[in-house]
């Protein structure tokens, strides 16, 4: 670099915006349905179009929730629709020393508590919450059982965790009329969703998460949690979620079908499509790579629908007597 004239200031040269790293993170409960392939999508063409990364993480941190040969199913079904990811294939039943370490930073600042009471002692408090009863901070003052395993809880204020979703706009929660303090790692000793996910995503590097509206009221607690690790702020962009008729979300637990890999231009298709993309009927025959391509020149945020959920019908539901 050469030397700068004595009296004189060097033009301010603005910072580089950082690289786009994103990811689909799907847990192995189950082979992938059309409400999963969205998520996946979505989440990949918006890093495709945004010149970025796409990682693959298998949220396998909850033992009772992984089912035999789903890991195998899901990474067939996306190398068979033609996703391409970044580096190596990651698990979060891999990172339990991450996740024990940054649970004890939290302990060492109190920022977290035991607890040993029971989903029947929370529920008899009689608080709502956005998922259910809310926890009314019965162990704070202590152990309400001392001789229960406990879990630990990350105490919260009312201090409202405010953040703007790139699709479904500005969002405020406040934390202790959400959730009350919530799990960090279970009685049986398995870590949570929320510590889980904030720890691997800051360690990853990832800036974008795009993912199912269904995960949108999480972020309260992951951006407040993110916070008090001191983790950079992530950018989020949640995308509407399938439902059928009755408004129940298409899932492994509603037995919603598995895609078919063998389609796997008609199944792109649709799910481009459901984003407010559909791409014209030739390509679904054409080679994947060029669906593929033509979804990354074509993808406008400004076109996906902005909603919390959609209607979603296979074909051969459109096509059943009402």
């Amino acid at each position: 670099m050469p030397p700068e004239h004595e009296g004189t200031a060097s033009p301010a040269v603005p910072p580089l915006p950082a690289p786009y790293r994103g990811r689909f993170a799907p847990t192995p409960s189950g082979p992938l349905h059309f409400g999963s392939i969205v998520a996946a999508v979505g989440s990949y063409v918006d890093a495709l179009a945004h010149d970025g990364e796409w990682h693959l993480r298998i949220d396998d941190v909850d033992p009772p929730r992984v089912a035999p040969d789903a890991e195998s199913r899901i990474l067939a079904t996306l190398e068979a629709l033609g996703f391409e990811w970044t580096g190596p294939v990651t698990r979060q039943s891999n990172r339990i020393q991450a996740y024990t370490a940054a649970l004890e930073r939290l302990r060492e600042r109190a920022h977290i508590y035991p607890c040993t009471c029971t989903r029947v002692e929370i529920a008899q408090a009689g608080l709502p919450g956005i998922e259910g009863p809310r926890y009314p901070g019965t162990c704070r003052a202590g152990l309400s059982h001392p001789f229960r395993a406990p879990a630990w809880r990350l105490e919260v204020d009312d201090t409202p965790v405010t953040f703007v979703d790139l699709l479904q706009g500005g969002q405020s929660q406040n934390l202790a009329a959400a959730t009350g303090d919530f799990v960090l790692r279970r009685a049986d000793g398995v870590f949570a969703y929320h510590l889980a996910c904030v720890v691997d995503d800051a360690q990853a590097g990832f800036t974008h998460v795009v993912r199912g509206a269904d995960l949108l009221d999480s972020v309260g607690r992951q951006a407040h949690l993110a916070r008090l690790l001191g983790c950079l702020p992530m950018t989020y962009l949640h995308l509407p979620v399938a439902v059928d008729r009755t408004g129940q979300k298409l899932s492994k637990q509603s037995l919603a079908p598995a895609v078919d890999p063998a389609q796997p231009g008609s199944v792109i298709a649709a799910a481009l499509s459901f984003l407010g993309h559909p791409p014209p009927g030739a390509l679904e025959e054409a080679p994947v790579r060029e669906l593929w391509s033509w979804s990354r020149a074509a993808w406008s945020r400004d076109r996906l629908p902005r909603a919390r959920t959609l209607l979603w019908e296979s074909p051969a539901a459109s096509r059943a007597p009402k």
